[in-house]
């Protein structure tokens, strides 16, 4: 009975006592030793059938299948437990060298392969976590050099109450999973499609990375489709959607290496208003630039659909925390006479949290911020000249947005698209305007211009650069252990503390809120914050890092699944950490 149970006698059936007088923890069983292939593993999850649910635990480790390792990492300790966790390492996968030698396509053909491996396993116990309509790098599916596959899966490890239901278990894990293996050769799959969804990708990477050498900070294609199904689903509307026609004037096409020339809107560099009535597509257009920081899935209609990769949605949050951020070129002057170089607060107001998520993201690196004018702070974008009769500027510590805007992008090349339907103040400063008129747009910058007025900057000097106190980041309970987890697309779990990443609007994925988790944990683990670098600095080290050796670097003993973050979603959930404490800022 040694083999059933592991090493050690035939131990106790259902679990027995351990602890202090049979009360206590239940000891885990030990790893099943000797043998461990694919034939030792059916066999023991089919002895296993009835017995206590924690034997599960016994799996843990390596099993040969021949063609592929099977690694049980976790096994859930009941059956309302979070659900265990699987590696599977597939040697070879026949996947040729075109597809994994480059990093596009690499990442590519794993995100096509993890989809397949989805519907493949649909109505099975085996889950794989492959996002929606974004192309993102993520920890559940990776193309290994050499054309292997490394695969990590979730399982619900079946049971019958508190008893193992070993049939069910032995069909999922050598049965399910040797066949999805077996489908996802590259023999197996419909090779033109793969290699047709990688095309896809990187045509989106070229057309990107085009942007910022054209003067352009984003491109809409013609004939792209932008609406989405409906306010809780992110595809595409699946009919009655109007195809996107760039106006005339703003029209520009590029030459991709798959598709040929292609044409559409370039949004130039600068500040960019989009207008038009309510319902019209305004805020359509700018949720499709800041999803277009991402690469899509063919089919989803918003492919060439691409912004700059510093592109950072600006919005107000009252309520959050702010950390010694420099928030001075908006707020001078307070009636407390707090330094507002160096400020601070527990709970901000709309104008000071927009005027922080603005510092902060210049200071991470953006160089093209986008606005909605419904989630801000209207304090912050306009004072009309009624108001400034009032009130005078001696008397007023803020400084409208509409006053800085142009020395943004003139002294520091920090350029605006900006939605704006209640306010004709911001044609005084902007260099095109493209007003949306039953979802067709229409540039009517001159009409705009004739009704413009001369106004008068203000100076914007950026923003200085924070120290972050390395031990204020810190994923360790008060009971000493490492916790990092997200509750929906909502919190962040942190340690001990729940970090609100509600208003970070460019996390697309569940899976990007672990991934900046388990970021915030490497900047420390891995010395790029040391207390001497600037967290713009520490963000560059990290990023060298990531591009080096991918999303898993993030993930080390971390068991469950991520997705890749920007630097500029790493920031703003580091930003909102009521612990991070800023030791000095250069």
């Amino acid at each position: 009975m040694a083999g059933r149970y592991g090493s050690g006698g035939q131990g106790r059936r259902h679990g027995g006592g351990g602890g202090r007088g049979g009360g206590g923890r239940r000891p885990e069983p030990e790893p099943i030793r000797g043998v461990r292939d694919d034939a030792r593993l059916s066999s023991e999850l089919l002895r296993m059938d009835g017995d206590s649910y924690g034997r599960y635990k016994s799996l843990k480790g390596d099993w040969d299948f021949g063609d592929f390792t099977l690694t049980v990492q976790h096994a859930q300790s009941d059956p309302f437990a979070p659900p265990s966790r699987v590696r599977v390492l597939v040697r070879d996968a026949g996947i040729p060298k075109s597809a994994w030698a480059d990093p596009v396509r690499r990442c590519a053909t794993a995100d096509y392969l993890g989809r397949r491996a989805r519907r493949l396993l649909k109505g099975s116990l085996l889950r794989i976590d492959t996002g929606g309509q974004e192309v993102i790098e993520r920890s559940s599916c990776q193309v290994t050099e050499g054309g292997g596959i490394d695969l990590r899966i979730g399982i619900d490890l079946p049971g019958r109450g508190r008893r193992i239901d070993g049939r069910t278990a032995e069909r999922e894990l050598c049965a399910t999973l040797p066949d999805l293996v077996d489908d996802l050769d590259w023999e197996e799959i419909d090779a033109a499609e793969a290699e047709a969804f990688a095309d896809s990708v990187a045509d989106t990477v070229a057309l990107r990375s085009q942007l910022e050498e054209r003067g352009l900070v984003a491109f809409v294609a013609d004939g792209a489709i932008l609406p989405r199904r409906s306010g809780v689903s992110d595809e595409p509307m699946a009919s009655g959607a109007v195809p996107f026609d760039s106006p005339e004037s703003l029209r520009v096409s590029a030459d991709l290496p798959h598709r040929g020339t292609v044409t559409g809107m370039g949004v130039p560099e600068g500040i960019t208003l989009i207008v038009g009535g309510g319902f019209h597509g305004k805020s359509t257009l700018l949720h499709a630039l800041e999803r277009g920081v991402y690469d899509h899935i063919p089919g989803d209609g918003r492919e060439l659909v691409v912004s700059r990769g510093d592109a950072v949605k600006i919005r107000a949050e009252e309520g959050r925390r702010v950390e010694r951020t420099d928030v001075s070129p908006f707020v001078r002057g307070l009636p407390t006479g707090a330094d507002t170089g160096d400020f601070r607060t527990e709970n901000a107001s709309g104008s000071t949290s927009q005027a922080a998520n603005i510092c902060e993201a210049v200071e991470a690196g953006s160089r093209t911020l986008l606005v909605d004018e419904d989630s801000t702070a209207t304090n912050l974008m306009i004072r009309d000249e009624r108001m400034q009769a009032l009130v005078h500027g001696d008397r007023e510590p803020l400084v409208p947005f509409i006053d800085l805007v142009r020395p943004l992008h003139r002294e520091h090349r920090v350029s605006t698209v900006l939605v704006m339907g209640g306010s004709g103040d911001y044609f005084d400063v902007a260099d095109q305007v493209v007003m949306l008129d039953a979802y067709h747009p229409h540039d009517v910058t001159e009409r705009a211009r004739a009704l413009a007025r001369e106004r008068t900057d203000a100076d914007f000097t950026p923003p200085r650069h924070r120290i972050v106190d390395p031990g204020s980041v810190d994923p360790t309970t008060a009971r000493g252990r490492s916790k990092i987890k997200r509750r929906d697309m909502d919190v962040l779990v942190f340690g001990d503390h729940d970090i609100d990443v509600r208003s970070v609007e460019q996390f697309v994925d569940p899976g990007q809120i672990t991934g900046a988790g388990l970021a915030l944990r490497e900047l420390v683990r891995g010395r790029h914050l040391d207390g001497a670098r600037t967290l713009a600095e520490a963000l560059d080290s990290l990023e060298r890092d990531l591009v080096r050796d991918g999303v898993t670097r993030l993930g080390g003993d971390f068991g469950g699944d991520y997705a890749l973050p920007r630097r500029y979603e790493i920031a703003a959930v580091l930003n909102r950490l009521r612990a991070l404490r800023v030791a000095k800022l250069r």
